[in-house]
């Protein structure tokens, strides 16, 4: 078995609903994720899924987050834009950028999203 990660980061505000605390009230964090892939295989380059395809994935998944409210996201309408749902929405994301680009070869085997440096949530089946 195979695993690979890469890590991108984002800049995004959110509050967190019915929650007392600090949290409660607009704020921002600058996100620091890792994204984890695995697989048995690799291709006739030696690679289980080259870093230039999670680079683009990555553009995809900044656009949608980066430098806005996460509360304004449609996903977060649901649930509060914590670390763990961040984590969940990343990870479910990029399982369907590499189900439409019919990368089988690897599936995300986990998500990691720091909102400070030493506070990290983890998200995998």
């Amino acid at each position: 078995m195979y695993e690979i990660s890469a890590k991108f980061s984002i800049s995004s505000a959110h509050f967190l609903s019915d929650y007392e605390g600090k949290c409660r009230s607009l704020h921002g964090h600058n996100w620091k994720i890792t994204v984890y892939l695995e697989g048995a295989e690799l291709d006739n380059l030696g690679m289980l899924v080259d870093f230039n395809v999670l680079k683009k994935y990555f553009k995809i998944i900044e656009g949608e987050l980066d430098h806005r409210s996460l509360n304004e996201h449609e996903y977060f309408s649901r649930k509060n834009p914590t670390a763990e749902n961040i984590s969940e929405y990343i990870f479910n994301r990029m399982a369907a950028l590499l189900e439409a680009d019919n990368i089988d070869s690897a599936e995300v085997s986990k998500v990691s999203v720091y909102e400070t440096e030493n506070c990290e949530a983890v998200y995998y089946k």
